[in-house]
C-alpha cells in the first residue's frame, strides 16, 4: 500500500514538473520577437509619435515585433536591446540615445546573428551597424538656414545659434547644413553672430571640420532639452548688447528648444521681432506657427521614416536585400542608408502640408 501512494505521489510529481515545463516552453514561444525596436525617451513628443507610427505601420503585418524605450538612458537601452535578444528577434531598429554609447548595445545584438538598423540617428564608431533610415539631415539644417536667410533684412541682423546635443550625430549634420547656407551670409555682414565666440572666429571658414563643430555646439548645445535651452536663451540675452537686440533671427535646432527659446525672446521688451526656425512639426509648435510664436518648422514624415525602417527589416526577414539611396561615415564603416526628405512649414502651408495630408485633424488646433 505504502509502494503504491509513494508510486501515485512520485507520478504526481512528475506530471506538475512536465505541466510548468510545458507552461514555460509555450510562454517562451509566445514571446519570440521578430523585430526589436528601441526608442530614446517617452518624454518627448516626437517619440510617442514614432510609437504610434510604429503601430499603426504594424497592425496587419505578420510578423511580431515589441516597442521599447530607453528613458534617456544608455544603460537603459543596452538593457533593452538584451531583452530583445534574449526573445529572439532577427532585426533591431534602435534610434540611440547616445551615437556612441549604443555601439556596445549593437555589438551585442550583432554577435547574435541580428541585423542591425539605426533608426534616425547615426550610431558611430562601430561596424556592427548594417543600415541607416534617415531624413537627410544636412538638408534639415539647410533648410533652416535658408529660412532665415530668406526672411532677413538689411546688414548686420544679429544671428542667435542653437544646436542639439553633442552625443548626437545628427546635431552635427544638422548645424553643418545650417552653417553651409549661413556662413557666406555671416561673412558679408548679412547676419552677426550674438552668442558664440568660436562661430564669429570661423565666420570665414565654409566648411568645419568635426573638431571645429564640436567648439561651437560646445557653446550652444541645448541638449535637446527645453529646459536648457531656456536658460542658455536667458543667459545669452542678459549678456546680449543693444545692438544684438531688435530685429534677430534665431537657428533653434528643434521644436521643443525652439518653444524655450521663443518664449524667451519674446518676453524681452527689447526684441522688436525674430524668425525662429524649428523641426518635427510638434503638435504644440504647429500651434505656435499658427499663432506667430514660431515662425516655421522642418516636417519629417514620420510615417514615411517609419514605413522605410519596416520595409526594409520586412525585406530582410524575407532574405532579400533592402533599398538604399547613399552612405554616411560612422567613423569606423560607410553604413548604407535610406534617405527621405524633409518639407519646411510655415504659416503659409501649414494647413496644406499637415491637415489635408492627413498627418493631423483640424480640430487638433485653434486659429486655422
Amino acid at each position: 500500500m505504502k509502494k503504491t501512494m509513494k508510486a501515485i505521489s512520485l507520478l504526481l510529481v512528475v506530471m506538475v514538473f512536465a505541466g510548468m515545463l510545458a507552461a514555460c516552453n509555450k510562454t517562451s514561444g509566445s514571446a519570440s520577437v521578430d523585430v526589436g525596436i528601441v526608442l530614446p525617451t517617452k518624454d518627448e513628443p516626437r517619440w510617442v509619435q514614432d510609437e504610434q507610427r510604429f503601430k499603426d505601420a504594424l497592425k496587419d503585418s505578420d510578423y511580431t515585433t515589441e516597442i521599447l524605450f530607453s528613458q534617456g538612458s544608455s544603460a537603459k537601452e543596452k538593457e533593452n536591446v538584451e531583452t530583445l535578444i534574449n526573445k529572439g528577434i532577427k532585426v533591431l531598429i534602435i534610434c540611440p540615445q547616445d551615437g556612441d554609447a549604443a555601439a556596445a548595445a549593437v555589438e551585442a545584438a550583432k554577435k547574435e546573428g541580428i541585423t542591425v538598423i539605426s533608426y534616425d540617428r547615426l550610431i558611430t564608431n562601430t561596424d556592427a551597424v548594417d543600415y541607416y533610415v534617415t531624413f537627410d539631415s544636412v538638408a534639415v539644417g539647410a533648410a533652416q538656414g535658408q529660412y532665415l536667410i530668406d526672411n532677413a533684412n538689411g546688414k548686420d541682423v544679429p544671428l542667435y545659434l542653437y544646436a542639439g546635443a553633442a552625443s548626437d550625430n545628427n546635431a552635427f549634420l544638422f548645424f553643418q547644413g545650417a552653417w553651409s547656407v549661413l556662413q557666406p551670409k555671416i561673412a558679408d555682414g548679412t547676419f552677426k553672430v550674438a552668442n558664440s565666440s568660436e562661430a564669429e572666429a570661423l565666420k570665414a571658414t565654409a566648411e568645419l571640420s568635426r573638431d571645429q563643430l564640436s567648439k561651437i555646439l560646445g557653446q550652444v548645445t541645448t541638449n535637446w532639452d527645453p529646459n536648457d535651452a531656456k536658460n542658455k536663451a536667458q543667459t545669452h540675452l542678459t549678456a546680449a548688447k543693444a545692438d544684438m537686440k531688435g530685429d534677430i533671427a534665431i537657428l533653434a535646432p528643434n521644436d521643443g528648444t525652439a518653444r524655450s527659446i521663443a518664449d524667451v525672446f519674446s518676453s524681452d521688451s527689447d526684441i522688436s521681432s525674430y524668425f525662429v526656425t524649428g523641426q518635427d512639426a510638434e503638435k504644440a509648435s504647429i500651434q505656435y506657427v499658427i499663432d506667430g510664436k514660431q515662425s516655421m518648422t522642418v516636417f519629417k514624415d514620420v510615417r514615411t521614416l517609419v514605413t522605410d525602417a519596416m520595409g526594409m527589416a520586412i525585406s530582410i526577414l524575407d532574405g532579400g536585400t533592402p533599398e538604399t539611396t547613399g552612405s554616411y561615415d560612422n567613423g569606423k564603416v560607410d553604413v548604407k542608408a535610406k534617405q527621405t526628405n524633409v518639407i519646411v512649414v510655415d504659416k503659409d502651408n501649414v494647413k496644406k502640408e499637415l491637415i489635408d495630408s492627413g498627418y493631423y485633424e483640424a480640430s487638433e488646433f485653434t486659429g486655422l
